[in-house]
């Protein structure tokens, strides 16, 4: 090869460098940016999901604390309005919460939260009937706590899957 076609080689493969340089630069910037939008998008989506579950599961709790303590003070006939109040926005809570979260979790843990809810709104429903007089035969603040019993199991089942899809780990 002589001297001048080196020199031509060179130079058009310099051209070529300097040309394309800024269009590789682009590429590899482009797709940086893509997985970076996909990393901010499953951090957004992962606290999405924890923020439901940490809502859920409280709002799920407490309207099983307050439902269990109004069926002891029906059963001692001393349950009063404030209480019932205090029953009720839990319950609005825990629907709510239950309503976000049917959005955005995976179907293994709503399965769990619709155990839960199912018998938390049984309790609830036998607890009104009982607190305005008008029980079904049988339903008694007694039974109902008994039935109220099912919700504990499930209320742990349901954390540990949330846990569990959260990467939380024993």
């Amino acid at each position: 090869m002589s001297a001048v076609v080196a020199s031509m080689v060179t130079a058009v493969v310099g051209v070529l460098g300097t040309l394309f340089a800024p269009l590789l630069s682009q590429r590899l910037t482009a797709r940086q940016r893509k997985a970076e939008a996909a990393a901010e998008a499953e951090a957004r989506r992962f606290e999405e999901r924890r923020a439901a579950y940490t809502a859920m599961n409280r709002a799920s709790r407490q309207f099983h604390t307050l439902l269990k303590d109004a069926l002891h003070r029906l059963r001692d006939s001393v349950y009063t309005d404030q209480e019932r109040t205090q029953l009720e926005e839990a319950r609005l809570d825990h629907r709510d919460r239950y309503a976000e979260a049917q959005m955005i979790v995976p179907e293994a843990v709503l399965t769990a939260s619709r155990k839960v809810n199912s018998v938390l709104a049984a309790a609830d429903a036998m607890a009104k009937r009982i607190d305005r007089g008008h029980p079904r035969e049988g339903e008694t603040p007694e039974r109902a706590l008994a039935e109220l019993k099912e919700a504990e199991p499930r209320l742990s089942e349901m954390r540990r899957l949330m846990r569990r899809d959260l990467g939380v780990t024993d």
